[in-house]
């Protein structure tokens, strides 16, 4: 028989056992290693970006065509290895985004009827962004690195009530507050391959569906994690978070 403070340890350490397989089970039931279950509010942008995949990767497991509806209760796998092998139909992008039209296949011979030089030329305009601009007029505070928490983006100092603006043309995939650590979060999609996001913000202007123009006032900032004024602002290509200061013009 174990007695005295052996005996108070082992119970403290049973407690916190049943304890942490109890938040499991919990957890389990929202998100296991491969699937998710949605939640009110989410959207199939947002689950990607929470999970940092491609959202047309999750389309394609899931089974999911455009526009990509998603409804609470429904269950999303996670991986391609426990995808439903499924493949959503192609994806069109207003001319907004700043993208082109691909090329349409020749009748006769089923390919494009442009040269190769030319696929490669209209691959590098449709992932291209003319124009992109800083979200908030503030100086950074802590910058990008994905190895640490709220790395996956810049954070740019600011005042309460700040414009927040759209760092490029685009359309707004998710305006809410479901992602945790996040706050009140704006999702733009700018292309094919490129999502802006907005997040710790006092108040959201816009709303899922919205198109909106480079420099456009989207939201007011708000206050950070740590409670400071600030945006946390965070750029994704394919789905992978990126440094933004490889995108965002020089400051002079």
């Amino acid at each position: 028989m174990i007695k005295g403070g052996a005996g108070k340890l082992v119970r403290a350490a049973l407690v916190l056992s049943l304890c942490v397989a109890l938040a499991g089970c919990i957890n389990a039931l929202r998100w296991r290693n491969y699937d998710y279950v949605v939640q009110p509010g989410d959207t199939l942008y947002s689950v990607a970006w929470h999970f940092d995949v491609n959202y047309r990767d999750l389309a394609q497991w899931n089974h999911i065509p455009p526009p990509y509806t998603i409804h609470p209760g429904e269950r999303l796998v996670l991986s391609r290895a426990h995808a439903r092998y499924a493949t959503p139909a192609p994806e069109t992008v207003p001319p907004s985004s700043g993208t082109v039209a691909r090329n349409k296949p020749s009748p006769s011979t089923g390919k494009p009827e442009t040269s190769p030089a030319t696929r490669v030329t209209a691959a590098d305009t449709e992932r291209r962004i003319s124009t992109w601009r800083w979200p908030a007029a503030g100086s950074v505070v802590d910058e990008f690195d994905p190895n640490k928490v709220n790395g996956k983006g810049i954070d740019i100092a600011g005042k309460l009530g700040e414009p927040v603006r759209a760092t490029a043309a685009g359309r707004v995939v998710y305006s809410g507050n479901g992602l945790a650590g996040y706050g009140e979060l704006i999702i733009i999609k700018h292309n094919n391959h490129y999502l802006s996001a907005y997040a710790h913000n006092r108040q959201r202007l816009v709303q899922e569906g919205d198109e909106v123009k480079a420099g456009q006032t989207i939201a007011t900032m708000g206050r950070g994690n740590d409670g400071k004024a600030l945006l946390h602002f965070e750029i994704r290509d394919d789905g992978k978070p990126v440094d933004p200061m490889r995108y965002l013009p020089s400051r002079h």
